[in-house]
């Protein structure tokens, strides 16, 4: 019976795709998955993009380092890594058709995912085209030719006349070519369009409209290729998104991918009792992110903070360790300093900060925003200190909060580069970097609270943040750390991806997810 499936399985016309080790994805699957399959194979892929985007500014592209742990990163993930594997089941169980098959299932599904606004299709292509260079460099040359005309890219090849004729325009106008490597290689003739980036670094001969491309540069027609592809898949999609957002299962599945974090969970059980409120101030200019640093000094500037800012604030205050009556103590104090006397706080917002804590409504334990959540959604109006400074502040106000702040020039234009970039975590991993005096910060950030614990690590030596309290105090304090370190020991035992326990009914609880969301935004509006 076993035997019998898998046989019908290979005879399917979809498994012809995966005989290939690179495809286009010109072709979407045809086949019948779980729900459970569905978002491990897109959660999966969406670590190894993000790890694409962070090798992409650490180190050259291309480099053998960006190779090296590019590779890695596809092994752990499950994903083709050695194009010239064959259908054997390696060490972990896993063959290639099996990963090929997931490479080509959850890029659809991310499609599905980014195609739904302009910057997230931008980021998207990015990532695939760069994933795309990676694997293309890896083929063989008959590999890549194979490819070329199996994709009806059939660029024609001069003739050894022409070539004889052009050789000295050849070898002065391309990047590693001599007299003798011209005689032994191919060379393709293409319309200047197709390899407007190779004609920009001045790097082909361009004759009449025509450039003349060594077979080591096709990779960037090839790219161009790819890219105009993707973007015309990405905008149909687009338009079939109401027929797939009419499926309820799916709906905020989708929406929730777009807007995902797959690191660690940071909740209150982790860290409870970490912090005193005496040391706020000081965390603040020491180890918060650039978005909370901002949001803490306008609450002490203007004793006040709209809901917005109070939801992100109030819920990474909540995650690095303030517990219910700390954070009541902390919020109260403060928003009495200016127009609310403590009984308006108590009656319009003291049920909203229980609420974000899990003891009112229903109950849920609400965790800490993402870098990705702060970035694309809920963006800052006038009057508004939230969202992330690097997305949403004006290049020179941005520039000038920096200079305040007390970043070198050269690190201020570091990060504006990435900013222009649309590089928004890798700039505040910058900022991290800058302002701990560290050349590597080891770490890709994803998240405020990651943020937070990375810097205390570093400024700690690695060790846990130092309450200064009372001696009164210090058996209450021993008793919290050996509960965080217990806590930060399941934690750790538990990370895992988001998908490991996935069920049918996943669609269904990211609504409830979005639904509680939902409700607490409507605690913390304004009258």
């Amino acid at each position: 019976m076993q035997f019998s499936r898998r046989k019908k399985l290979h005879t399917n016309p979809q498994t012809e795709l995966y005989g290939y080790a690179l495809q286009f994805y010109g072709q979407p699957p045809v086949e019948n998955i779980s729900l459970t399959e569905f978002e491990t194979f897109a959660v999966e892929r969406l670590k190894l993009l993000k790890t694409i985007e962070n090798l992409g500014v650490s180190f050259v592209k291309q480099s053998d380092q960006y190779a090296r742990k590019l590779e890695m990163e596809s092994k752990n993930l499950n994903f083709p890594y050695r194009l010239d594997a064959d259908d054997r089941k390696s060490q972990s169980g896993t063959s290639e058709y099996e990963k090929r098959r997931k490479d080509h299932i959850s890029h659809f599904i991310l499609r599905l995912a980014y195609c739904q606004t302009e910057d997230l299709r931008r980021w998207f292509i990015q990532q695939e085209v760069d994933l795309f260079r990676y694997r293309f460099n890896g083929l063989q040359p008959e590999q890549k030719l194979e490819f070329l005309h199996r994709n009806n890219l059939q660029y024609d090849t001069i003739s050894i006349e022409e070539k004889k004729v052009l050789q000295d325009k050849l070898v002065s106008s391309s990047y590693a070519v001599s007299g003798i490597t011209v005689e032994g290689q191919d060379f393709y003739k293409v319309p200047f369009q197709d390899a407007l980036d190779l004609v920009r670094t001045r790097k082909v001969y361009l004759k009449a409209g025509y450039v003349y491309i060594p077979h080591q540069d096709i990779v960037t027609i090839v790219l161009n290729d790819f890219r105009t592809r993707l973007s015309k898949a990405l905008a149909l999609t687009a338009r079939s998104l109401p027929a797939v957002h009419s499926d309820e299962r799916l709906q905020p599945l989708l929406n929730h991918l777009s807007h995902a974090y797959v690191g660690q969970d940071y909740s209150i059980q982790k860290n409870v009792g970490k912090i005193s409120l005496e040391q706020i101030d000081s965390l603040s200019g020491k180890s918060f992110p650039l978005c909370m640093r901002q949001l803490h000094q306008s609450l002490r500037e203007n004793h006040h903070l709209r809901h917005g800012g109070r939801m992100q604030y109030g819920l990474f205050l909540k995650g690095i360790g303030l517990s219910l009556d700390q954070a009541l103590q902390f919020w109260r104090s403060e928003f009495v300093r200016g127009k609310v006397d403590a009984d308006k706080f108590d009656k319009a917002y003291a049920y909203g900060i229980r609420h974000m804590f899990g003891k009112e409504g229903k109950r849920a334990d609400y965790t800490p925003y993402s870098c990705m959540k702060v970035i694309l959604s809920n963006a800052p109006s006038q009057g508004d200190h939230h969202g992330c400074p690097f997305r949403h502040t004006d290049p020179e106000l941005l520039k000038q909060k920096l200079q305040f702040y007390k970043v070198s020039p050269t690190g201020i234009s570091q990060i504006l580069e990435l900013v222009k970039g649309m590089h928004y975590q890798l700039a505040c991993q910058k900022y991290f970097e800058l302002t701990h005096n560290i050349e590597d910060s080891n770490f890709s950030l994803s998240h405020p609270n990651q943020y937070f614990v990375e810097s205390q690590r570093v400024l700690g030596g690695g060790k846990d943040i130092k309450r200064e309290m009372d001696a009164s105090q210090r058996s209450q304090e021993n008793s919290a750390a050996r509960g965080s370190t217990a806590a930060r020991e399941a934690a750790a035992n538990a990370s895992q991806d988001v998908s490991a326990n996935a069920s049918q009914d996943v669609s269904a609880n990211a609504s409830q997810d979005v639904a509680e969301m939902e409700e607490l935004d409507s605690f913390f509006t304004d009258a």
